[in-house]
């Protein structure tokens, strides 16, 4: 416990430190959706808020679903010429979680006397997505990315529907755009086809991506 005097001591310097967090803590949301607010150049991914849902039907009674985190990659974007814009991502796939223990371990399982896997088996390969044409939408905050992802050793196109959500500086950071995104893949064109057609072939994801400038 701290002594009398030394309670007088630490009292005022704790109330200098609340005007300091007030100082550095932003009053409303920095991030707007605005795109004048972008700024062209190449832009890093931020792994530690950028989030990968996916969701399969089970049974048709519900769902599974979980997440990939610590993707990383980078974007190349110019406002002014939005379908020249490059998307280049890498999703640690050993990283897969959801809120089952057992079916976290079942996706990363060995395959039984070493055969193949029912899903990702042990230390997969990162999935990876390259874009190779953008198209942007009329209304000036959407586009259509269509790339390759490779995933499971093998490559096939997808299709990602893209929506800008705001642009503005991080607290602290640096200059940010943040882009949500939805697409829908067959599993099995991936060879992943456990379970077909009592666990779905169609895998919904849903993509929650800042992007920081360099």
């Amino acid at each position: 416990m701290l002594s009398r005097r030394a309670l007088m001591f630490v009292a005022p310097l704790s109330l200098l430190a609340v005007p300091l967090l007030a100082q550095q803590m932003p009053s409303e949301a920095p991030g707007k959706p605005d795109p004048s607010r972008v700024a062209a150049g190449t832009y890093a991914l931020d792994p530690q808020h950028t989030l990968i849902g996916w969701r399969v039907d089970h049974l048709g009674f519900s769902d599974y679903f979980g997440v990939f985190g610590d993707a990383t990659g980078t974007l190349t974007l110019d406002p002014a010429n939005p379908a020249a814009a490059k998307v280049d991502v890498t999703i640690p796939v050993a990283r897969v979680l959801t809120a089952s223990p057992g079916l976290n371990e079942h996706l990363l399982r060995a395959g039984k006397d070493g055969g193949k896997p029912d899903f990702f088996g042990p230390n997969p390969a990162d999935a990876r997505f390259i874009s190779t044409k953008v198209t942007p939408g009329a209304d000036g905050t959407s586009a259509t990315i269509v790339g390759d992802l490779t995933l499971n050793g093998q490559t096939h196109p997808m299709t990602i529907a893209a929506r800008f959500k705001g642009a503005g500086t991080f607290p602290g950071g640096k200059p940010t755009v943040g882009f949500q995104g939805k697409a829908t893949i067959s599993r099995s064109q991936w060879g992943i086809s456990t379970g077909v057609p009592l666990v779905g072939d169609a895998v919904e994801l849903d993509i929650s991506a800042p992007f920081e400038l360099q």
